[in-house]
């Protein structure tokens, strides 16, 4: 249990859940960011739904008992497609959520507002409100790990495109009749630049690496000056460059903010991209850029949850303050 001490506390308060593919986070944040308490619910004894959705009904009052205090609302971090609080599809690893208006069914079983939102939507927009881009209008957040997940933000909100059904930025096609990817689709940035692909390439470079080796340390063998390595993260850095161009060139945001535990490999990581972006990306469009590690880490989900609460049903006292 995480608990905050001797802090300045805002009057309101918001729930707020991040849900993994084997554990739950809830806690409970108030709308300057500060984390008054969280804790990890594990959902790997939980075989149906029905009991993941107990077990979230659960965290829920678990929050508002130990809080005492009236909230703004909860806000919920799903691995999947969600539109208007309905979880479409996607929730990988989890039983059932397929087309499943948990919105709905948490709003009758706690009385509490909903809003559900992508889980790396999230990261994105607690970035943006509370992390490394918090004194930025407009930016394009990236999650580099097994996947490449991404969340749009315009002028500090969330932008999913129509129903919600886009900002798939790990889904641009980056190579022409490419590698296959996951999605259905080839070429996309994502068969290229997350630490899946990393690993991929490197084992293609070096026929003699161990099965399960990981992004750490390869990125430990590249900063020793391993030539494989070398050559993997070459390879790595062009092609996440490459992703990052697009959206600079698209949206032109202020900051483009790197996620995943790749990510705090070190500054070194950043300048790399920040040079090959800045080589080639459309000038006018880099100009007012600054590519920068995201700087929440595993909060960022629980952080952002509660961020879209605030925004959602505390409007006009939040937005002020932003």
């Amino acid at each position: 249990m995480n608990t905050l001490n001797d802090t300045q506390i805002s009057k309101s308060y918001a729930i707020g859940i991040d849900i993994g593919g084997t554990s739950l986070k809830c806690g409970v944040v108030n709308e300057l960011g500060e984390i008054l308490f969280s804790f990890l619910v594990s959902l790997k004894e939980a075989k149906t739904e029905e009991e993941i959705i107990n077990l979230i009904v659960k965290a829920i009052t678990q929050c508002t008992d130990q809080l005492n205090e009236p909230i703004v609302g909860i806000g919920i971090g799903f691995p999947g497609l969600i539109e208007n609080d309905v979880i479409v599809g996607g929730g990988v690893n989890l039983p059932g959520f397929e087309q499943l208006p948990l919105g709905k069914i948490l709003n009758d079983r706690t009385g509490h507002n909903i809003v559900i939102d992508n889980d790396a939507n999230l990261m994105g927009l607690a970035e943006v409100i509370y992390g490394a881009a918090k004194d930025s209008e407009d930016a394009i957040f990236l999650t580099i790990g097994t996947g490449i997940g991404g969340a749009i933000m315009i002028n500090k909100k969330l932008f999913g495109g129509y129903k919600n059904r886009g900002a798939e930025l790990g889904h641009t096609v980056i190579q022409q009749n490419g590698i296959q990817c996951a999605c259905g689709g080839r070429g996309c940035l994502e068969s290229y630049a997350s630490v899946t692909a990393l690993i991929e390439y490197y084992k293609t470079q070096n026929k003699a690496a161990d099965e399960h080796i990981d992004g750490k340390t390869i990125i430990e063998k590249y900063l020793a000056g391993e030539d494989h390595a070398i050559n993997a993260m070459l390879h790595h850095f062009d092609y996440l460059a490459a992703g990052i161009v697009n959206c600079v060139n698209i949206f032109s945001p202020q900051k483009v903010i790197i996620g995943g535990g790749i990510s705090e490999a070190g500054q070194f990581y950043i300048d790399e991209l920040t040079h090959r972006v800045k080589k080639t990306a459309i000038p006018v469009s880099f100009s007012n850029t600054k590519i920068v590690a995201a700087s929440l880490g595993n909060k960022a989900g629980l952080l952002g949850a509660c961020a879209n609460a605030f925004q959602k049903f505390k409007k006009t006292e939040y937005a002020s303050k932003l």
